[in-house]
């Protein structure tokens, strides 16, 4: 596959393309960038580095990948982007990389849409799968877990998790870590139920679903301290594995959940 560069955009020497990489034009790729085979940039596109992408990723316009954080403890310190496979970045997303006050890297896994005007900021890691719909706003130090799917205008304050298979609704102000499965929505965000249509979707069956919801009504629906709900949902976890996440999502918090 060869790689195609409009005759318009800017590649510093420093910067690796691979095998049917395209770069269309007035887009710049900076120094200590590398793009893997087979990825799309789009026009008017700036991508800053160290940034690593892997394969088949698509960039649309005016996107900023890779930039600087504007956090102001950060102090030109070299750190990184890594981007996996296969995601869709729509336009006007921004995206910064991490600071050494934490890992030192925004981590982006494999098969995410994040969808126009979003922002992941510094530190914040978005594993697999995940829809970030437009203007969402990820502060610095933030996680969402597989199949996550966050609604237009989401926001999310720092150091909070959004667990597996999780849904924000629209406009949603979350201050506090999300559960997996569970579904919220609100300022300040609340717990609705949990994300059933998602979970039919994804081939959950039956069975499963009704599994989830009765952990979902163990945490929120049986006024049990977490001590307790945590060893209910153990009971659950012996009779359906799917329960495991729940309890990864309690046990890992350190925000506290969305109630």
């Amino acid at each position: 596959m060869q790689t195609n560069i409009h005759p318009t955009a800017i590649v510093d020497p420093s910067a690796t393309l691979g095998a049917g990489v395209s770069v269309g034009p007035y887009s710049i790729v900076g120094p200590g960038v590398e793009i893997g085979d087979g990825c799309e940039i789009a026009s008017h596109v700036v991508l800053s580095g160290p940034t690593r992408l892997g394969r088949n990723n698509r960039i649309y316009q005016f996107a900023s990948v890779g930039q600087d954080t504007p956090d102001k403890k950060y102090q030109g310190e070299e750190t990184t982007l890594v981007v996996g496979d296969n995601n869709v970045i729509r336009e006007g997303v921004t995206i910064h990389r991490g600071t050494v006050q934490d890992r030192g890297e925004t981590t982006i896994g494999n098969d995410n849409l994040i969808m126009a005007y979003a922002h992941v900021g510094h530190d914040s890691l978005i594993r697999n799968n995940t829809v970030l719909v437009n203007n969402v706003a990820l502060a610095g130090h933030v996680e969402v877990r597989d199949w996550a799917i966050l609604s237009g205008f989401s926001l999310v304050h720092q150091y909070c998790t959004i667990g597996e298979h999780a849904f924000t609704g629209m406009g949603a102000a979350i201050g506090k870590d999300v559960p997996a499965y569970v579904m919220v929505a609100g300022n300040p965000a609340e717990a609705k139920t949990i994300n059933a249509e998602g979970l039919r979707r994804r081939g959950f069956s039956r069975e499963d679903i009704a599994w989830i919801n009765k952990a979902y009504k163990v945490v929120y629906r049986r006024g049990l301290t977490m001590h307790e709900a945590l060893d209910a949902l153990g009971e659950l976890r012996e009779q359906s594995p799917v329960i495991q996440p729940w309890i990864d999502s309690l046990t890992s918090s350190s925000r506290g959940i969305v109630r």
